[in-house]
């Protein structure tokens, strides 16, 4: 929403986003959040920079980096800013 209201709910899943997943300046996977802004990715351990596809020139993406670590599995929630549409 443009602009959020006291009363109204601001924010929602980002259904349809797609959330590419980087190392080593390659891109290693990519992910489109489904039903609920959900996505499953499996990734080696490192260090990831994670982006937004298409690049967005307004709004924006948090955390913008993620590590695996070894043997572990985890969950990350990304905040994706859509800006003023």
């Amino acid at each position: 929403m443009p602009v959020c209201k006291v009363s109204t709910e601001c924010t929602q899943p980002a259904v349809g986003a797609v959330l590419v997943f980087s190392r080593a300046g390659g891109v290693v996977a990519r992910a489109r959040a489904g039903a609920g802004g959900r996505y499953t990715v499996r990734l080696l351990p490192g260090l990831y920079t994670v982006q937004i596809s298409p690049p967005q020139r307004i709004g924006g993406l948090a955390p913008r980096q993620v590590r695996v670590r070894t043997g572990a599995s985890g969950r990350v929630d990304f905040a994706i800013d859509t800006g003023i549409r």
